[in-house]
């Protein structure tokens, strides 16, 4: 039996965009919370995690070195965000940690769980991959523009910062 919690979180999500309500079940029965302390790590920088995580609520930070004197915060992720796509696809190690900036709340979705849906329920295999195939065509389209951006800013103050 299906939790409605994550039903319910995982119908507020991307990854249920194109499913129907009987999919949206399937791959719910797949699926697990993971509730994070502020400051705890959900996967460590240099670690492969075979997991697909979807920000419930609270926000994770990207860091690079944590817990040392050279700990840098690249960004945050909140509400709705994919997590680890590239690693959950192919095995990459994390660039940096992953850690809640606050009480977070995350679904994760196991690698080998979506595969075993394959023989069963190939559309809802499909319909997860373009969602995830579609989040990180959204990251390399911002990288490419703010790469533009810098470019032309340098260009304009000629070199000098």
């Amino acid at each position: 039996m299906t939790d409605q919690a994550i039903v319910d979180a995982l119908r507020g999500s991307q990854l249920a965009t194109e499913l129907s309500h009987e999919q949206t079940g399937t791959l719910a029965d797949t699926l697990a919370f993971r509730d994070l302390q502020p400051g705890e790590v959900l996967v460590k920088e240099g670690t492969s995690d075979n997991h697909l995580y979807v920000i419930v609520r609270g926000a994770l930070g990207v860091v690079k070195s944590v817990g040392t004197a050279e700990e840098v915060t690249f960004f945050a992720l909140g509400a709705g965000d994919l997590v680890g796509e590239l690693s959950f696809i192919d095995g990459t190690r994390h660039y940096a940690s992953l850690v809640a900036i606050g009480p977070t709340r995350v679904f994760g979705l196991e690698r080998e769980k979506l595969e075993s849906l394959l023989p069963s329920h190939p559309e809802i295999v499909y319909r997860v991959m373009r969602t995830i195939v579609r989040a990180v065509h959204q990251i390399q389209r911002r990288l490419s523009m703010q790469s533009v951006e810098l470019t032309n800013y340098i260009y304009k103050q000629h070199g000098k910062y």
